[in-house]
């Protein structure tokens, strides 16, 4: 009977790799799970077997009927699979609700604008670095000079994780982190998404881009920072651009400023976009701190260097003639399909 039993397997197998359709897999559990089928008989011919053996062979016979069956199941089941995904495949190449032309990508302006700027700061020597998103107190605050419960932590409310780190507020963070890396004499820009919990309107939001530039070496100045600053904004607009400093306080720049550019928008006779002042605030600057020099192993003796935070999404906004910032995050492809090819 063992023999018989191996035979059955092996006809029951290739009956069942044959069947394509599910009439033909019921038509193979039928003919051999069926009470007149094979399987039957072998519990037919059981009754002749006595003692132990009887109940070895049972227990085989009844091992072969539940492997068919549930051979019969996962064919059925593969082959339900199958049907569904070339349903799907159909699905796929046609699809009535698509438009008949099919539709170009285009990169972000803020993407078009970052791509620029860099290569024009990669041509007067800048090295082109990276960042992490959620970064920890140390390098968004206290290696930029600013202690924890100082005032100017206020002006940069962000979110907040539960293991103590945060997202964050400025490309800044990655100052300390950079200078480690390269220490002096040195040249940087890191682009990056930063956030921070504000209330939007036309010309804020919770989220936006900035790219953090820092140049360090003998005898910097900040005749240096405004000739860099002015070559970057005359190659981005082709045309000269008008740029005012005005004092601003920052805890890792002493002096620091603020550098603006007369609204392209409204060409200086004010905006929602300028809040009617005919400036945008464009890149807060200044000499980097001795504190955040000695943060990053420089040595202060020798060297001083520059530091800014150049706002690329508002850089865009004067590059593009977008007046309201929220364009840039709302997924309207209409709005964004424009810059395609710029």
């Amino acid at each position: 009977m063992n023999d018989k039993i191996q035979a059955l397997r092996e006809r029951f197998a290739a009956r069942l790799a044959a069947a394509e359709t599910p009439e033909q897999i019921e038509e193979v559990r039928v003919t051999f799970l069926g009470k007149k089928g094979p399987v039957a008989d072998l519990m037919t011919e059981l009754r002749g077997v006595d003692g132990a053996e009887k109940a070895r062979l049972g227990q085989l016979i009844n091992t072969v009927k539940a492997e068919f069956s549930a051979a019969v199941t996962a064919a059925a089941e593969a082959l339900r699979k199958a049907a569904i995904d070339a349903q799907i495949r159909r699905a796929r190449l046609y699809n009535p609700s698509l438009p008949t032309e099919p539709q170009r990508g285009s990169y972000h302006p803020i993407t078009l604008i970052q791509r620029e700027v860099e290569s024009v700061f990669a041509s007067m020597g800048f090295v082109i670095e990276d960042y992490p998103e959620v970064v920890d107190d140390y390098h968004c605050f206290e290696a930029l000079n600013i202690p924890k419960h100082h005032p100017a932590r206020d002006m940069q409310d962000t979110y907040y994780l539960d293991n103590g780190q945060l997202l964050k507020t400025h490309t800044s963070a990655a100052q300390n982190y950079i200078m480690k890396k390269y220490g002096a004499p040195l040249r940087a820009i890191f682009p990056g998404r930063c956030f921070r919990n504000e209330a939007i309107d036309a010309c804020h939001e919770n989220t936006f881009f900035q790219m953090e530039g820092i140049m360090i070496d003998e005898d910097i100045s900040i005749s240096n920072l405004i000739y860099f600053m002015k070559k970057m904004l005359s190659e981005v607009f082709r045309q000269d651009i008008r740029v005012r400093l005005r004092p601003g306080f920052f805890p890792f720049v002493e002096p620091g400023f603020e550098l603006d550019i007369s609204c392209l928008i409204c060409g200086g006779e004010g905006c929602p976009s300028c809040k009617n002042s005919g400036w945008l605030e464009l890149c807060p600057c200044g000499m980097i701190h001795p504190n955040v020099l000695r943060a990053g192993g420089i040595d202060t003796d020798k060297y001083t260097g520059f530091a800014f935070g150049l706002g690329l999404t508002r850089l865009a906004m004067m590059k593009y003639g977008v007046g309201d910032i929220r364009d840039f995050n709302g997924g309207q492809m209409k709005a964004l399909a424009q810059f395609s090819g710029r």
